[in-house]
């Protein structure tokens, strides 16, 4: 069984450690297997490529690069990173992330 992890696809996070660290976005993905997250206008690497049917000229393309899930933090609706948690909604009668910070369900 895999463990649950404290970010999803689509959160909106913060570096908190390495050279990108307090930049903001958003994750596109999420490899559960390594722990790891690929957040949008993070971690930004060179990779060089040849010429091929989708980029005629090759040439050297910026794109980002996994980040570990233990050096970001969500953003919660306050705008501020916060530690996660989860707790059993009686409305859903399901396991919900919440901001440790306000309370809030993080949605």
């Amino acid at each position: 069984m895999q463990t649950k992890l404290h970010i999803k696809k689509g959160d909106t996070v913060m570096v908190i450690t390495g050279n990108s660290k307090g930049q903001q976005g958003k994750v596109l993905k999420v490899d559960v297997a390594k722990s790891k997250a690929i957040v949008e206008g993070i971690n930004m690497v060179s990779k060089h490529t040849k010429p091929n049917a989708k980029s005629p000229q090759g040439g050297i393309l910026k794109k980002e690069a996994l980040v570990h899930i233990s050096n970001l933090m969500v953003i919660d609706s306050t705008g501020k990173p916060t530690r996660t948690g989860r707790r059993i909604d009686s409305k859903k009668n399901m396991s919900v992330r919440y901001s440790k910070k306000s309370g809030e369900v993080i949605k």
